[in-house]
């Protein structure tokens, strides 16, 4: 398996959820961005349904998806920002009445069943293409990006790590891709 890398520059990822967004792929464009909002591993993120993140009884977005990680067995429970919420909106306002037990992001083939990994990674992987973005960009690219920019935002690297259920700083620097120029950016905006 190749290393992916995070997606570093904003107007990358601006580009990216917009290219889905001009070509009405809600799902598409929901999943790109719920991906980036939630460091989402990209088997969890298929498997969300709308009851994890909409109340139907009440009619509103949950403050929180709650569930427990596929790799890792742990439980994780993860606050959905507005970005988020705004892109499932977006989707849902396109459907007829999801249920709570409809997957989020469903495939066309079959009866309720999420799209597969592999559809996941062809849909990324032809943005990637047809946007020209440099590095290798995958769904786990998702994941990373938002490790990479909440660090960049000034979040804890201990926090970080605890995002992604890392058991050290160090395999947390690695995955962030923290490369020359991210040091080059600390050094050259200290100026005592």
């Amino acid at each position: 398996m190749s290393k992916t890398d995070p997606i570093k520059n904003t107007e990358d990822i601006r580009r990216l959820k917009d290219y889905f967004l001009h070509k009405n792929q809600y799902r598409n464009y929901a999943m790109v961005t719920v991906a980036l909002n939630t460091s989402l591993r990209i088997g969890d993120l298929l498997g969300l349904t709308w009851g994890d993140v909409y109340n139907s009884k009440t009619g509103r977005y949950r403050e929180h998806i709650i569930l427990t990680e596929q790799k890792t067995g742990k439980r994780n429970t993860i606050a959905l920002n507005k970005e988020a919420i705004q892109s499932l909106r977006q989707l849902q306002d396109t459907l007829p009445s999801p249920s709570p037990g409809e997957f989020i992001f469903k495939s066309r083939v079959g009866v309720n069943q999420p799209i597969v990994r592999s559809y996941a990674f062809r849909i990324i992987k032809q943005a990637v293409v047809d946007l020209n973005l440099e590095g290798t960009i995958s769904c786990h690219s998702l994941r990373k990006t938002f490790g990479y920019h909440a660090w960049k935002k000034g979040g804890p690297p201990a926090l970080i790590m605890s995002i992604y259920n890392h058991s050290s700083i160090e395999i947390t620097k690695r995955y962030l891709s923290i490369d020359q120029d991210d040091k080059d950016e600390v050094f050259l905006a200290m100026n005592l």
